[in-house]
């Protein structure tokens, strides 16, 4: 025995690159197809091995890809092709389909990285789908495959895709969205996607409908002055805390009260209530990280059962806003650090984390998270996160996550 180390193994062979026999069935489907065709298959004199197969059924039409590759005395692709015509030629005539049988000697493509390019709509027009295909052909990407992943609130098509440099192929799809009103989100294909385990969402324009602030502004009759504040420091032109102070500071003598006030009146995003739910289902841990203030996320937070909560607090004095803050500013970095913080509470890596926001000040957190989602975002929000969503919908975040509309169904 040696301390020598093992020699490393040859990589592995794509299936492309084997010698063999495609068939490709299509017609109305029926039950029974791949049943007798795979009958038919082992009654052949030479055996075979099942290298690869792929099926799916659009609106009652079947396309099933078959490739076998010889085990036996036959080792030419052309006479392996020639033995199996006969047997599919009646399986065709006894099912009322229709079986093209053709060699493969080709080596193939090698292995090139893959992604998951998911586009979103409210329609899809044929327009997106073919500015995409151009998109990624342009950046020297090939579509394996196309799949629908929800039909309602939004429609969406997960194509896979094998070449491309994710960078070049976000650029090219980008531009794409922007022409034809749609979403386009690029993620690389592996174990990682569907490995998340926790969320973040901001709260204001995000979870909820509008700025909490500037509703608390218009009962201080300060809305005009406070909404200009606000817009600046959601484009990045003011420091957020120095903004948040002097917007809070307009709040000086407010009552209390108008804080439960403005809570029972906030409105969520249409589809929130699903998106948390579902992913509750499916054991994500779910919270918020607002720059806002505890006295809104605190009771939003219980009342729909989230896990943690991270915001601002106002300062109380004699049951009026003093207009001063309490503690620690959640602020850009405050929230990345929140991300963090309940990540390592919760025993989930970074990686396997998804954020979700809006404005400048949740940058931070969208690119500290495993996925950072831009929602209804300011443009430069939207080039910096990792995927962006343009509908009004909330639980499209589902879709971009790889989830079916079917899947959603079953876990609510």
């Amino acid at each position: 025995m040696t301390d020598r180390a093992a020699a490393p193994a040859p990589p592995e062979a794509s299936p492309d690159a084997r010698p063999g026999a495609l068939l490709t069935v299509t017609g109305a489907d029926r039950p029974g197809v791949t049943a007798a065709l795979f009958a038919a298959l082992a009654e052949l004199g030479t055996p075979v091995e099942v290298v690869d197969v792929e099926q799916v059924v659009v609106h009652g039409q079947l396309v099933l890809g078959v490739f076998v590759g010889p085990t036996g005395e036959v080792t030419d692709p052309d006479e392996l092709a020639e033995r199996i015509r006969p047997l599919a030629d009646r399986v065709a005539a006894e099912t009322g389909v229709h079986i093209a049988v053709e060699a493969s000697g080709s080596a193939g493509p090698a292995r090139t990285a893959r992604h998951h390019v998911t586009v979103l709509g409210r329609p899809v027009p044929p327009a997106a789908v073919a500015g995409a295909a151009r998109a990624i052909a342009g950046v020297g990407g090939n579509i394996e495959a196309i799949r629908r992943l929800s039909d309602y609130p939004v429609t969406s098509f997960e194509l896979t895709v094998s070449g491309g440099e994710p960078t070049e192929l976000r650029t090219a799809l980008a531009t794409v969205a922007a022409e034809t009103g749609t979403d386009v989100a690029v993620e690389r294909i592996g174990l990682a996607r569907r490995s998340k385990r926790l969320i973040v969402l901001d709260v204001d324009s995000t979870l909820v409908r509008g700025e909490v602030i500037d509703e608390l502004a218009a009962r201080a009759g300060r809305a005009a002055e406070v909404a200009r504040i606000t817009a600046a420091a959601m484009n990045g032109e003011l420091d957020f805390e120095q903004s948040l102070r002097a917007r809070v500071a307009v709040l000086e003598g407010l009552p209390a009260g108008v804080l439960d006030e403005v809570r029972e009146h906030l409105v969520l995003t249409p589809g929130a209530r699903t998106l948390i739910r579902t992913l509750q289902r499916l054991g994500f841990r779910c919270g918020i990280v607002s720059g806002g203030f505890s006295q809104i996320t605190d009771p939003l937070a219980e009342s729909l059962g989230l896990d943690f909560a991270a915001a601002n607090t106002l300062e109380v004095t004699d049951g009026r806003l003093t207009g001063g803050l309490v503690g620690e500013v959640v602020d850009r970095a405050g929230k990345a650090r929140a991300l963090a913080r309940f990540a390592a509470e919760h025993g989930v890596p970074l990686e396997q984390t998804v954020a979700v926001g809006d404005g400048a000040n949740d940058l931070d957190m969208l690119n500290a998270a495993g996925l950072g989602i831009a929602f209804n975002a300011k443009p430069f929000v939207r080039e910096q996160a990792h995927a962006a969503l343009n509908q009004p919908y909330l639980d499209a975040v589902l879709q971009v996550l790889g989830f079916t509309r079917d899947e959603v169904l079953d876990a609510v």
